[in-house]
């Protein structure tokens, strides 16, 4: 059985784009920067090119990934490639390749973050307020008897 998979690791390249379609389901898009470096064993000097993608993530992720990321950040796509065909107003036909995301997270080989777990939410809630995300409730009480800054194990 033939895989679609892909993981990529790179930098952001524009700020996430939260949009919603004519349903309410939220999806977000930005670009990512995939450096590749390697040394020419002829002229022994470093190499290096780069690739960009654009990157598509649906419904609670699109919300997290918008409130989340920005340009800059170092981040790990999981996901699927995707290609899609249009037609422009002149008449002209275009297609392109995009990486629709399974999972987005921060690198962490040159940064810290701090994981702040949202609240579930049933498909009949929409989005939150109107497609203004809330900000994350913080529980009067960490769950276990725990301390905020306590490992849970």
């Amino acid at each position: 059985m033939p895989d679609n998979s892909v993981t990529l690791v790179g930098n952001v390249t524009r700020d996430p784009e939260l949009r919603f379609t004519n349903t309410g389901q939220p999806t977000a898009s930005f670009g990512l920067a995939v450096n590749r470096r390697w040394q020419n064993r002829q002229t022994q000097e470093w190499e290096e090119a780069t690739s960009f993608f654009d990157v598509v993530c649906w419904r609670e992720m699109a919300e997290n990934v918008s409130e989340t990321i920005t340009r800059g950040a170092r981040v790990v796509v999981c996901g699927r490639l995707e290609q899609r065909s249009w037609e422009t107003p002149e008449g002209d036909r275009r297609s392109k390749v995009e990486v629709i995301a399974d999972e987005v997270g921060p690198s962490l080989r040159w940064a810290t973050a701090q994981v702040v777990k949202n609240e579930r939410r049933g498909p009949s809630e929409g989005p939150r307020g109107g497609g203004r995300p809330a900000p994350p409730a913080r529980p009067a009480e960490p769950a276990g008897g725990y301390g905020y800054d306590e490992e849970p194990f």
